[in-house]
């Protein structure tokens, strides 16, 4: 479907039926319109978040259609969270077109009606209908194949690093209680040699007995680099001298439990970051954007994890507007505000590209002048922060040019398009 606002509103014509969805964790709610915000269905329709449901809905909307005489339908809801997808999964089955409206709008029309803040069951699938009469939607989009595997996989492993995370402050935690030293006695808390004694002696009382020869033979056996008895002697002196408290088995139970669970979650990012390695492969042309100085594997799959099949988009411009970062002007009468960034997309891919941008500065010479042009250019010279930005959407234009075409990143005819804005 096409994407602008009067393509959008040509969907909707007298023969169309215009259904509002207000999605539930386990019941649905849904009301019925026609072009031009008659409704239709006489209350408020019901349905379960199940199979069975689903078809009721199913044919709930046939017989409203079937008694109006209408050939088409469109059925909007807000996406949220992860309720809504098996709908849409359910809808697509059955080739009905499934729009989505943005939660925002949803909360700023919902006023328009009777001037009430108020939000219901009641009120919700009539504000969602009526928007998406009016065009204002998008198309949802569900990934599949190799897009919808890297989504997966990569909404996985962010939870799992905020687990891992937490862990982390938790390991931590209990060493500044208990052995304060340790965390003097290595540049990272987390290191190899420092995790297995905090598995076999993680308290002072448990470093002193096991002994400096003790300690080394651990590392030994297990093949451990960058260990030694020199090492092994400074963390005898730090158990000599700590001041952390008296702690008994309940401590060392929990600090075993914390580094089990935090080494299992190291595993299972390793596992996850094999799978994504492997799969982002897949895409075409990514070994092209790979090829690209600065552009690594953890951009690259954290660009298509957000964006899917760059097939569905026409320009990059909706890329960019997608990660939050079209730049918008709240102007009024003499007043002129400074134009900014949205914020209103994707955080994850924002972050990526911003990331990205970071480093395409340090590693690519082409990106780097760019940087520097609207950092230094006469007429009207970007902030550190703003000419990062301006090299993140750079960034996005290129991504999408290769992904989209195959062709390769020209450096030279990048440096021309600067030399030609500035003089424009």
């Amino acid at each position: 479907m096409n994407f602008t606002q009067n393509d959008r509103l040509k969907q909707v014509t007298s023969d169309t039926l215009v259904v509002g969805v207000d999605i539930g964790s386990k019941t649905h709610f849904c009301r019925a319109f026609d072009w031009r915000g008659f409704e239709l269905s006489r209350r408020v329709f019901k349905f379960r978040n199940t199979g069975i449901g689903f078809l009721t809905f199913l044919r709930w909307m046939e017989e409203i259609m079937r008694k109006n005489e209408m050939k088409k339908v469109i059925v909007g809801c807000e996406p949220t969270g992860c309720y809504w997808l098996t709908f849409q999964k359910f809808l697509l089955e059955h080739e009905v077109q499934l729009v989505t409206v943005n939660p925002f709008t949803v909360n700023r029309s919902m006023e328009l009606d009777d001037n009430s803040p108020e939000k219901s069951d009641l009120k919700d699938p009539k504000t969602i209908a009526l928007l998406v009469k009016d065009g204002r939607y998008s198309t949802s989009y569900l990934p599949r194949g190799a897009y919808a595997e890297i989504r997966e996989a990569s909404v996985c492993r962010d939870q799992i690093m905020k687990q891992q995370v937490r862990l982390s402050n938790q390991i931590q935690g209990w060493l500044q209680k208990y052995f304060p030293e340790y965390l003097e006695c290595y540049a990272g808390w987390d290191s190899t040699s420092g995790l297995m004694l905090l598995k076999e002696a993680p308290l002072p009382q448990d470093i002193l007995k096991l002994g400096a020869g003790g300690m080394n033979q651990i590392w030994r056996e297990a093949k451990v680099r960058g260990a030694g008895i020199k090492r092994a002697q400074t963390l005898m002196e730090a158990a000599q001298n700590s001041v952390g408290l008296e702690a008994g088995e309940a401590a060392r139970l929990e600090i075993w439990i914390l580094v089990n669970d935090y080494l299992t979650k190291a595993d299972q990012l390793k596992r996850l970051d094999e799978y994504l390695e492997e799969k982002v492969m897949e895409v075409p042309n990514v070994e092209k954007l790979l090829a690209m100085k600065g552009v690594g594997l953890s951009t690259v799959i954290g660009f298509i994890a957000e964006v899917g099949d760059i097939g569905r988009f026409t320009n990059p411009k909706q890329i960019q507007k997608l990660a939050g970062l079209e730049i918008v002007k709240k102007s009024s009468g003499k007043k002129k505000g400074q134009p900014r960034i949205s914020k209103r997309g994707r955080k994850k891919l924002r972050r990526t590209m911003y990331e990205s941008a970071r480093a395409l500065m340090n590693w690519n010479p082409a990106f780097q002048e760019v940087f520097l042009y609207y950092r230094n250019r006469e007429r009207n010279p970007l902030g550190g922060m703003q000419a990062k930005i301006a090299v993140a959407c750079k960034a996005i234009r290129v991504f999408y040019v290769v992904l989209k075409t195959g062709c390769e990143f020209d450096e030279e005819r990048f440096r021309n398009d600067i030399v030609r804005s500035e003089t424009a």
